[in-house]
């Protein structure tokens, strides 16, 4: 059986791989790919997970909490998602380190399952809107405050995922830029489903409709109708063109406090885009791109 976590990262693609799959959860069914409800399985995990307490999980802990879960026998493949599987939103940023426990949350997650073949699926976003993101679905009052948790110009996902893969290096780990979802989101769809090529599933396109206004979605369609793309690459550059035109401005990545300059921002940008190259890099991470 293969066990796949989606486990996050926060304010990445906003619970619309989740959605998407569950939009599929009777499809995938049939080919034994099983998806089963957030509100069935995390208070499963959690509860064996705080008893287990890093420990791996016995063959009858793991059939206790394949019954509690699943509704049919024998799966080939189970998908959990959820964004907290790092830990908790407020614990994003602590000891001065971007998700800190990130290696030991999935080692733990992978002792649930270990004599399974196990999958950690991972999106990472620009600090320069991560951070704004993660402040405002907080709620705090000061961004400043939130700020001095961590050196922004310190950060780098290539840290978290190299961690992962240290404690788990036979476990696959594959990671993609947030940013380019809107160019991989069927191929990240079908990557994680594992599903045949031949099934057609539903719903892909309501991730565009959720980032894309109304009005170039119907303009991109009908060029589209007139103009179909030869290939992916060509796709892409048209769905390009029209998101840089018609994409719904993200207001959580906006914020007003003095130390949050243009200039830090680009700074933020361009490590990013470095810190990319090296995941890209790293041997045994699968890295997904356009």
């Amino acid at each position: 059986m293969q066990i796949v976590y989606h486990i996050g990262a926060h304010c990445t693609d906003d619970w619309k791989i989740q959605t998407c799959l569950a939009r599929n959860r009777g499809l995938l069914a049939r080919e034994g790919i099983i998806v089963p409800n957030p509100g069935r399985f995390r208070p499963i995990l959690r509860e064996t997970l705080k008893v287990l307490k890093g420990d791996a999980a016995t063959r009858e802990v793991q059939e206790l909490m394949l019954d509690s879960i699943l509704t049919q026998d024998h799966p080939e493949r189970l998908i959990f998602s959820n964004e907290a599987f790092l830990g908790g939103l407020q614990r994003a940023l602590t000891n001065d380190t971007l998700y800190h426990d990130a290696a030991e949350k999935c080692r733990n997650l992978h002792n649930l399952f270990h004599d399974q073949e196990v999958e950690f699926y991972l999106g990472i976003r620009n600090p320069a809107t991560f951070l704004p993101a993660c402040f405002a679905r907080m709620g705090g009052d000061s961004f400043e405050a939130y700020l001095a948790q961590i050196d922004p110009l310190s950060i780098r996902w290539s840290d978290v995922v190299e961690r992962i893969h240290t404690a788990l290096p036979t476990a696959t780990l594959k990671v993609w830029s947030n940013e380019d979802t809107p160019f991989i989101w069927h191929e990240l769809i079908r990557d994680i489903a594992d599903c045949d090529n031949t099934t057609q599933l539903v719903g892909l396109d309501d991730y565009l409709s959720s980032i894309m206004l109304e009005e170039g979605l119907d303009r991109m369609e009908a060029y589209l109708e007139t103009h179909p793309p030869s290939n992916e690459i060509q796709r892409r550059r048209i769905l390009g063109a029209f998101l840089d035109k018609f994409e719904i401005e993200d207001e959580t990545a906006e914020v007003a406090a003095p130390v949050w300059t243009n200039e830090l921002i680009e700074n933020l940008t361009d490590i990013y885009e470095e810190d990319l190259f090296a995941i890209e890099r790293m041997p045994g991470v699968q890295f997904i791109s356009p």
